[in-house]
């Protein structure tokens, strides 16, 4: 890998990071904090975002895909947000974003390749 590419991955990454954050505070606003709305949201759109690269620009997978989706979707917050929720028992909201995140996360990731292979034609 050129160092030019990888630091337009890391850049990137920093940017994804950023509307995370912006992201989830205004998912937060609209609709309250009792359920993680913004990491839901941010994680099929991510899910979407990454089918529609990969699925008509996959020259930019790596710097858009790797970097900015990577930096922007989180996994690691859904799941302790899913423990949370159980914690707190809230069984039924922790089933629901697990399972929720999960089948969501695939059916935008193929929308996202349907939608990128009709862009890359």
């Amino acid at each position: 890998m050129n160092p030019l590419l990888f630091l337009g991955a890391a850049l990137a990454g920093g940017v994804g990071a950023g509307l995370r954050y912006l992201v989830d505070l205004g998912v937060a606003r609209v609709l309250g904090t009792r359920f993680p709305w913004g990491v839901l949201v941010i994680n099929l759109t991510g899910s979407f975002a990454l089918g529609v690269v990969t699925g008509g620009f996959p020259g930019a997978a790596f710097i858009v895909g790797a970097g900015l989706l990577g930096g922007y979707t989180t996994f690691s917050t859904a799941m302790l947000d899913t423990v949370a929720l159980w914690r707190d028992g809230s069984s039924r909201a922790a089933i629901f974003n697990a399972a929720g995140m999960l089948l969501l996360g695939i059916l935008a990731a193929v929308a996202g390749l349907a939608l990128g292979a009709l862009w890359g034609r």
